[in-house]
């Protein structure tokens, strides 16, 4: 069996490299709305502090920072991946990452201006 053979020009019919895109930048976002939650739950919003337990909430407020940052990173890269310049057009889907990378990335910018008041 003898195959054809391919056509002149540069072949456009490999859309693996899209598809793989799509693949981790999902997988990224992720990543970002896993470190997003788990930064959110360990927040230390609050005033009330018990007795003997004032030296972790600087640990904590590091921790928060260094994933509020984590988060922005990530949610950069999967956007950059899940929207390239060709690609199958799905508004609703659009709407929903941009909405979803919107809410991380605000909070986040919220939580590292919020933190420098904390330190202070």
């Amino acid at each position: 069996m003898v195959r054809d053979s391919p056509p002149a020009g540069s072949d456009v019919s490999n859309r693996g490299i899209g598809r793989a895109r799509m693949f981790m930048g999902g997988l990224l976002l992720f990543a970002a709305m896993i470190a997003w939650f788990v930064a959110l739950m360990m927040s230390p919003h609050g005033a009330i502090v018990l007795g003997g337990t004032e030296h972790v909430r600087m640990s904590i407020v590091i921790f928060v920072r260094n994933s509020a940052i984590g988060t922005l990173l990530l949610c950069a890269l999967a956007a950059w991946l899940l929207f390239p310049k060709r690609r199958p057009k799905w508004p609703a889907r659009d709407w929903t990452l941009i909405g979803l990378i919107g809410v991380m990335v605000a909070s986040s910018l919220y939580q590292l201006f919020w933190l420098r008041s904390v330190v202070h």
